[in-house]
């Protein structure tokens, strides 16, 4: 994909007036019809989320989709399939590696601000994939009013606009491809999923008025900075896989983060910086390599007494 169609693609289209602080009370629900009893039913999101969160079908309750392995939210504050929580800041208007395996490659998108500590403040603002011999995009349009209720999320399919069913849990398949994207709300929020390799739910959210006063951000009535809230599920990805993220899977991984610090950085960013949003050109790149004694991919299962993550959980795989 050319870059033509990446600049494209990023040039996106504004609404208008500012983001007020106290935006929507955030609820969920059980998604999967396979858990009758709760399916369906709206929970209020816990005091520590009360906009976004997820719905633990087994146990019917909610809980902070962002502390959930496999989380990317924030300006980026990460949970590590090894359930470790860091943050890494990268650069605005740079692109990341944070999944690389042979069959799967994800790229992130920064934008952001500057910031007086000496670093740029900086949100996902959207994500290509490639898998086989596709190329996947979703991302935040630009926005200066939030309205939950106006679509902010774009998806491209092989460079091809991707229009899905409007309703909330209405599905859109690719036979070709073997993707399958769901709406898991009526607007900005949907799962993307091809099986055997990857399971992601995606949420276009802003930063309100209030987070920009509590963090400096100093956002402004033109840009609420709309950006992607991220959960990763990877599956039969390699030993070797890597990534910002993807590395945090694998069996041997030691994470290099200062746990004890009030914000785990994790560092490196230099290693997995790529040329544009479908470049696979990152230092920590594995698409399309061969394999070599890693042999057939391994699904990787982490299995810790929560759903959620934290600073450090003991997890078995």
């Amino acid at each position: 994909m050319g870059s033509a169609w990446i600049s494209s693609t990023l040039v996106i289209f504004l609404c208008f007036c500012f983001i007020p602080s106290n935006v929507w009370a955030g609820k969920a629900a059980c998604h999967d019809p396979m858990f009758g009893s709760c399916y369906g039913i709206p929970h209020n999101c816990p005091a520590a989320c009360p906009r976004l969160c997820e719905v633990d079908c087994r146990l019917c309750k909610p809980y902070c989709a962002c502390d959930k392995l496999g989380a990317v939210c924030q300006d980026p504050r990460l949970i590590g399939g090894d359930g470790i929580m860091f943050y890494f800041h990268g650069r605005k208007d740079k692109d990341f590696c944070l999944v690389s395996d042979p069959k799967l490659h994800i790229n992130a998108h920064f934008i952001g601000k500057k910031s007086k500590k000496g670093r740029d403040f900086t949100w996902v603002h959207s994500i290509g994939i490639l898998f086989g011999h596709h190329q996947f995009y979703l991302g935040a349009r630009t926005v200066s009013k939030w309205q939950e209720s106006t679509e902010n999320m774009l998806i491209h399919l092989n460079g091809e606009f991707l229009m899905l069913p409007n309703g909330e849990g209405k599905t859109w398949k690719s036979p070709e491809t073997g993707l399958t994207v769901q709406r898991l709300a009526d607007t900005n929020k949907v799962k993307v999923k091809v099986e055997g390799l990857f399971d992601i739910v995606a949420r276009v959210v802003p930063i309100t008025s209030e987070e920009s006063r509590v963090h400096g951000y100093d956002v402004t009535e033109e840009d609420c900075f709309a950006h992607l809230e991220l959960n990763f599920k990877l599956e039969s990805i390699s030993k070797k896989v890597d990534g910002v993220l993807g590395q945090t899977y694998r069996q041997n991984y030691q994470s290099r983060v200062k746990m004890a610090a009030p914000m785990p950085i994790m560092g490196g960013a230099e290693k997995f910086a790529s040329s544009h949003l479908f470049a696979t050109d990152c230092s920590a790149s594995k698409f399309g390599s061969r394999k070599e004694e890693d042999g057939d991919g391994v699904a990787l299962r982490v299995e810790c007494g929560s759903s959620i993550g934290g600073k450090g959980i003991l997890c078995k795989r």
